[in-house]
C-alpha cells in the first residue's frame, strides 16, 4: 500500500539528518564509521528490515527489489536514500525537524480523513503513531491518543493528561486544525 503523501512528507522531514548520513556515508566511505552505531541504534529500535536494506545500499545495491520487505515508513526512508544518492537535490532539508506548528497540519489532516473512512491514512496514521509510542515521552503520549482523535474525541483536558507543554501545545494545535477542517 501506498504510503498516504502527508505521512511521507512527516516522516521524511522526522527523519532528514538519519537520510542525509546515509547518502554521505554511502558517498565518502570514511564517514562509515559514524554511520555504523546510528545502524545499531536503529536495529534496537526494531527498524530491522530498514536496516538490512540500507546495509544492501551500502554494499552497491541500487535496484529497487532492495525495497522489498519493507513497510510503508521503511520504503519512505529507503526511496529517500536512493533518490538522494541518484540526485542530491531530491533529499529533504536538513532542518526540515517539523516543529508542532508545521506537524498539526498534516496530523489533522491523515485524522479527518481517517475518522472519514480513508483506509489509507487510518494506516498510515497507525504507523505513525506506533513510531510515535515507541519514541517516548510525549511523542508516545500523543500517539497513544490518535485513535481516540480519529474516532472524535476533542477534548483537550483529557488527551492531553500527562504531556508536558510541548506536547500539550502539538496537541493543541492539532484540534485546532481539527476544528477548522470540521467548519468546511
Amino acid at each position: 500500500m501506498a504510503q498516504h503523501p502527508e505521512a511521507a512528507a512527516q516522516i521524511l522531514a522526522m527523519h532528514a539528518p538519519f537520510i542525509h548520513a546515509v547518502v554521505n556515508a554511502v558517498n565518502n566511505r570514511a564517514l562509515l564509521e559514524h554511520l555504523h552505531p546510528m545502524l545499531q541504534e536503529a536495529e534496537t529500535r526494531g527498524w530491522s528490515a530498514l536496516v538490512g536494506c540500507i546495509r544492501r545500499i551500502i554494499d552497491g545495491q541500487r535496484d529497487r527489489s532492495v525495497l522489498l520487505g519493507l513497510d510503508d515508513e521503511d520504503r519512505v526512508l529507503a526511496e529517500a536514500i536512493l533518490g538522494g544518492l541518484d540526485n542530491p537535490a531530491t533529499l529533504p532539508p536538513v532542518n526540515s525537524q517539523p516543529s508542532g506548528a508545521a506537524a498539526a497540519p498534516g496530523l489533522a489532516a491523515m485524522i479527518s480523513a481517517a475518522g472519514r473512512g480513508d483506509v489509507q491514512a487510518f494506516s498510515a496514521l497507525a504507523n505513525m503513531a506506533e513510531q510515535m509510542v515507541k519514541a517516548g515521552g510525549d511523542m508516545a503520549r500523543l500517539g497513544g491518543v490518535m485513535r481516540r482523535l480519529v474516532d472524535g474525541e476533542r477534548d483537550a483536558d483529557l488527551l492531553s493528561k500527562g504531556m508536558g507543554a510541548l506536547g500539550r501545545q502539538l496537541l493543541l494545535d492539532i484540534l485546532d486544525q481539527l476544528a477548522k477542517t470540521s467548519l468546511h
